[in-house]
């Protein structure tokens, strides 16, 4: 799955000579957080969200009045407060290294480009439905989490014997176990019962750790 597949396209975004007022009135309207900037050439310079534009607020021990606020706000232009530093990706960009890059800088979107081009933004609510999907969440079934052996063949063994079964796998994903010489699955299947996949699963010496049926 690539950046592409998950992103919001033609996102809205603001100009660096745009007032931090007009900022606000547009993220409510649009009922968003994260604002790309582009310069008039159209060139991402920056990136401005609503945690921006309360530290670019006055304190709340200030003795301005709410009149004397909004007319400072008017002034105060998006590039005075905006982020420079932008880390973008590139629209063929996997989603996983996406989410790693916005996890391990605490951000929480990404511009998206196409070259030069701004194309879209991934935030973490474009990654929360990645991962839904990933999972098959919205399908109804078997949802089963196990190990199995750190060796090839493994899994192959098991979408064997759920086809044998007359099962289909919505989805499956694999994860890192605590032990090294396992590997964790978990598993979304349709079409048969629960006791036909941990039939299925115990024919194969599979481990299961959780199995469920999700309506």
């Amino acid at each position: 799955m690539i950046v592409a597949s998950v992103m919001t396209k033609n996102p809205v975004y603001v100009s660096p000579d745009m007032s931090v007022n007009d900022v606000k009135e547009l993220m409510s309207k649009e009922k968003i957080g994260k604002l790309p900037v582009l310069d008039k050439n159209e060139r991402l310079v920056g990136i401005i969200t609503k945690k921006d534009l309360i530290k670019a607020g006055p304190s709340s021990g200030t003795t301005l009045d709410m009149y004397e606020i909004s007319y400072l706000l008017a002034k105060l232009k998006v590039e005075k407060v905006m982020q420079k530093n932008v880390i973008s990706v590139q629209e063929t960009e996997v989603v996983e290294e996406a989410a790693r890059i916005m996890a391990d800088g605490e951000i929480g979107c990404l511009p998206v480009m196409k070259g030069s081009l701004l194309t879209g933004i991934i935030t973490e609510s474009d990654l929360f439905h990645a991962f839904v999907d990933m999972f098959g969440a919205r399908h109804a079934g078997v949802r089963v989490s196990f190990c199995l052996d750190e060796k090839p063949g493994q899994l192959a063994k098991f979408t064997q014997k759920i086809a044998e079964a007359g099962g289909n796998l919505v989805s499956v994903v694999t994860g890192e176990c605590c032990d090294v010489t396992k590997r964790q699955c978990t598993c979304k299947i349709t079409g048969i019962s629960m006791e036909s996949v941990k039939k299925s699963l115990d024919e194969i010496s599979a481990v299961i750790e959780d199995i469920r049926l999700m309506k």
